[in-house]
């Protein structure tokens, strides 16, 4: 199917929509994330937050890879996702491989690099430069989606992924 004649079901979601079910996204990961590591540091009796930080961020990657992989590959759709009504497609519209969602997971972690390059590269020191690096980042790589095909995200176009719609088709009243 080419993108200009995409019908209703399968029409590219605009860029507000995407950045809603993002922020959406991130409430959901809040619960995923506090319970992730509440169960990381009763197992591994952490008594400091910076004691084991390192463990502990990486024990949450695998549980965010998780949480994604498992969701774009049985379905294509996150919980946010489900009620943004997108889907997660290959560039043909089928469902992911798992190499594929692994690839994406690992590629969507592209939105940080560019204020975390600041934060390095200018050598910013304090919260609030460092968390304005970062929002300029990730605002830039947004905006980056406005340029590349189909309006998709830098980690879609290299993983030949694409966001959907998936509108809710309209029921017939019965009683």
């Amino acid at each position: 199917m080419t993108s200009g004649a995409s019908s209703p079901d399968t029409a590219v979601p605009g860029m507000a929509r995407r950045l809603a079910s993002m922020m959406y996204e991130g409430v959901v990961l809040f619960g995923v994330v506090f319970v992730a590591a509440y169960l990381y540091s009763s197992l591994t009796q952490q008594r400091h937050a910076l004691t084991g930080m390192h463990g502990l961020q990486a024990f949450l990657f695998l549980v965010l890879g998780i949480y994604f992989i498992w969701f774009w590959t049985h379905g294509g759709q996150t919980v946010a996702m489900k009620a943004w009504h997108l889907r997660l497609v290959d560039q043909h519209g089928h469902a992911l491989t798992q190499g594929r969602a692994l690839a994406r997971y690992v590629l969507s972690w592209l939105w940080f690099a560019p204020g975390l390059s600041c934060v390095v590269g200018f050598k910013l020191t304090g919260a609030g430069p460092i968390f304005g690096a970062i929002v300029v980042g990730i605002l830039g790589y947004a905006m980056l989606g406005w340029l590349l095909p189909d309006r998709q995200f830098l980690h879609d176009w290299l993983c030949r992924t694409k966001l959907i719609r998936q509108d809710l088709a309209p029921q017939s009243a019965t009683l």
